[in-house]
């Protein structure tokens, strides 16, 4: 089983790694903190002060279209923060 699934790069997310040191995965819906704490531990090589993570509902679409009408959803997900001790960091682009 797969922890972290891949990282979250967002102008927000940015933002809080440069300021507070504070990352962002998608992680497997199943994995729990002290999960999640060491497979980022392991794979960047760094020490994780806290996690936090945030279940993400599905988002349910619909469309008006020729052929009728068409509804839908889109996956559910969920995200963990995960904050470095001070002075460490994580490149998302040599570690890829």
């Amino acid at each position: 089983m797969s922890i972290i699934i891949r990282p979250i790069v967002t102008e927000k997310v940015t933002k809080e790694s440069e300021v507070l040191n504070r990352f962002g995965f998608f992680v497997n819906k199943k994995a729990n903190k002290v999960e999640i704490k060491k497979a980022v531990e392991a794979t960047y090589g760094v020490t994780v002060v806290s996690v936090n993570t945030i279940n993400v509902r599905p988002d349910r679409t619909t469309k008006y279209t020729k052929s009728g009408l068409i509804s839908g959803k889109t996956n559910a997900e969920k995200k963990a923060f995960v904050q470095v001790k001070e002075g460490e960091s994580i490149d998302f682009y040599n570690n890829i």
